[in-house]
């Protein structure tokens, strides 16, 4: 927490951003932060008694059977929390509201997916084929709004150096494929204590810096949203007193791709999140790889260890924390790459 919190106040100095007077990063990353940190400590134990545990798959690394049990669906805490300050802290500007309405919805698809994994008592929520419906349908919806609501000029794409790029009616297919895979894309990173929770707030406050001095009520969205992911990890950081399970990641990843389309910065959110987006390549080459490769047994090879990426470093001999590190530092780095040609 303080090594954004430093962060965010740095960014807001660089641009003279005044923190009581003005929108800005810190105010609402630190009311987030504190109020998701506070808000954990009366839902986790009550998830505790809720009996809502996590099931861990077998064919998973061996070494995370020991977390079976862990309280799951913690985004029912930290998202929460993170929209009403990001409301409040831009007085309900409707860019805004749309993106909270957007994270909540996606929130929801995985909250249902959530409870039927507890239901069932199984690792199975409810059918890939349904939860990609819910996320197709929920896309069109808010890209109809944005349609309908935005200026014409929210079709054009921002690349490095000033450029735009004019997509016209090919920018609406891209932005609902965008907040399908970018959701998929976080849901699949959520796979180690910690991980998910903090890659998340370093990218989104990074987006939030990238994109405020056009459009200062996404910032602040953006800063409650990665506020809201480092109070969460007061209580998801190795070894994880609760996961944020779909409820959460796929809110997070709704988030992101809300701001993106929203801002027109569709490219920078690809930069800032390659690694959301390396998880999920990692999976589509291990399935096709098996596939393709699958001999007269059934059986098939394999590129990576395990997919998620992530898992192919923890059965690589690395510790979950330092997979946490190693992912941590890279997307700081992205963040920044963005940051510096983008802005």
């Amino acid at each position: 927490m303080g090594t954004l919190s430093c962060l965010a106040a740095g960014l807001d100095m660089w641009v003279g951003r005044d923190w009581l007077t003005q929108s800005n990063l810190l105010m609402p990353f630190l009311l987030s932060a504190v109020g998701s940190a506070l808000l954990g400590y009366v839902v986790v134990p009550a998830l505790k008694r809720l009996k809502a545990g996590q099931f861990i798959r077998e064919e998973g690394p061996q070494a995370h059977l020991k977390k079976a049990g862990t309280p799951t669906m913690g985004g029912i805490f930290f998202v929460p929390v993170a929209l009403f300050v990001a409301i409040l802290a831009s007085g309900g500007a409707a860019n805004t509201l749309a993106v909270c309405a957007l994270t909540l919805a996606y929130g929801f698809i995985g909250w249902i997916d959530d409870w039927q994994v507890l239901k069932r008592r199984s690792n199975k929520g409810i059918s890939p084929r349904m939860k990609l419906a819910l996320q197709i349908g929920f896309a069109i919806v808010f890209c109809a709004w944005a349609m309908a609501s935005q200026p014409a000029d929210i079709t054009e794409l921002a690349l490095p150096f000033g450029i735009f790029l004019p997509l016209g009616l090919l920018f609406w297919p891209l932005a609902g494929f965008t907040m399908v895979a970018e959701s998929n894309a976080t849901n699949l990173t959520d796979g180690v204590d910690g991980l998910m929770g903090g890659t998340g707030a370093i990218a989104l406050l990074g987006f939030g810096a990238l994109i405020a001095p056009d459009y200062p009520e996404l910032m602040v969205f953006c800063a409650a949203m990665s506020g809201a992911c480092v109070g969460f990890l007061n209580h998801n950081r190795n070894p994880a007193r609760v996961f944020m399970g779909d409820t959460g990641s796929l809110a997070l990843g709704g988030a992101l791709a809300a701001v993106g389309i929203l801002s027109g910065h569709l490219f920078a959110l690809f930069i800032i999140t390659l690694l959301f987006v390396a998880e999920t390549l990692s999976v589509i080459m291990q399935v096709s790889y098996y596939k393709a490769t699958k001999g007269p047994d059934g059986k098939g090879k394999r590129l990576f260890k395990m997919a998620p990426l992530h898992h192919h470093f923890e059965l690589s001999g690395w510790s979950e924390i330092q997979v946490v590190s190693v992912f941590y530092l890279i997307a700081g780095l992205l963040s920044c790459t963005a940051l510096t040609t983008l802005h």
